[in-house]
């Protein structure tokens, strides 16, 4: 049985989050990805989701940083 150990630090993002994971599936190519089964769809397609999330957040974090 899988767990999911992710939690969302700050709860008020979670919406914010959402709408990130559906724009970036989106641009991916991947229509209706918030109402998609994601058991369905391949771990490269999730996988690349994610990593991109990833990507996206550090380059706002970066951007915070450096005041820009």
């Amino acid at each position: 049985m899988a767990r999911n150990n992710n939690r969302i630090v700050v709860p008020e993002a979670r919406q914010a989050l959402n709408q990130m994971k559906t724009e970036i599936a989106n641009e991916l190519g991947l229509t209706n990805y918030d109402t998609t089964d994601k058991g369905n769809l391949t771990s490269r397609d999730n996988g690349y989701v994610g990593g991109y999330m990833v990507k996206r957040l550090i380059e706002q974090a970066e951007r915070n940083m450096s005041g820009k």
